[in-house]
């Protein structure tokens, strides 16, 4: 059986709830309510929720970062109003996963996202400005994880794509389920190139194949060309694969 006719092999549960920590939460605006994610929850299948940060310091210019003990630049998430959202949350449900968003976290990849698809409640701390107070990863945070070799002003865009990544694998978040399975990096793999209408422009013709009708060859080809993409523009990870 090739990869492209694998099933969605998922444990049924409760709606999953994210909740999203961040100092700008203003930045989470667009990506969170609009496209994939928008009709999971327009379809009952997520519960957003982003928390300002700001909300939940003592102090009365909503301040929630400093300066860093010792020598350096930058400015420094605070301990207390990150648990302080924190001990709330948890304090309600139980959460598999705290995340934080951070450059020299594990890198996050399509297996990661599968893995946080099946689970039912997750917290994703973005970081911002220097990062976080060191304690805050050292007790509170279960999960780090980066999106790259580069640094970025905050964890919010990162938050958003994994987010993203996650919710379109909760059954009827897509229109066609199995349309996820054969995205890139589902099997180790890249997704070979797609076609549509019309079947030539310009002289530029779709392969016979695809035209064929024969799903098994075409699921074979697809397969092939999947190898032959991967082998050409991302060698590495067949060597992961293998």
């Amino acid at each position: 059986m090739t990869p492209f006719r694998k099933t969605m092999n998922r444990y049924k549960h409760s709606i999953m709830r994210i909740d999203i920590i961040s100092a700008c939460p203003e930045l989470l605006d667009s990506p969170l309510n609009h496209s994939i994610i928008q009709r999971a929850k327009d379809k009952g299948l997520v519960e957003l929720h982003v928390h300002n940060l700001r909300d939940y310091t003592l102090d009365k210019h909503r301040k929630v970062d400093d300066y860093a003990f010792g020598f350096g630049a930058g400015m420094v998430l605070q301990i207390e109003p990150i648990d302080r959202i924190i001990s709330k949350l948890t304090s309600e449900r139980h959460y598999d996963e705290i995340i934080f968003t951070a450059p020299d976290g594990e890198r996050f990849t399509q297996k990661e996202a599968n893995k946080l698809s099946m689970k039912e409640n997750l917290i994703i701390l973005c970081g911002h400005y220097k990062g976080v107070d060191q304690r805050v990863r050292d007790h509170l945070i279960t999960k780090e994880y980066t999106i790259g070799d580069f640094v970025l002003t905050g964890g919010e865009m990162p938050a958003a794509m994994m987010t993203d990544a996650i919710v379109r694998l909760l059954p009827g978040a897509l229109g066609d389920e199995t349309s996820a399975l054969s995205d890139s990096f589902q099997d180790g793999l890249l997704e070979p190139g797609v076609y549509t209408r019309p079947a030539e422009y310009k002289g530029w013709k779709v392969p016979e194949i695809l035209l064929s009708g024969n799903e098994r060859k075409i699921e074979e080809w697809l397969y092939e060309e999947s190898l032959r993409h991967t082998r050409e523009r991302r060698p590495d990870l067949l060597e992961e694969h293998d």
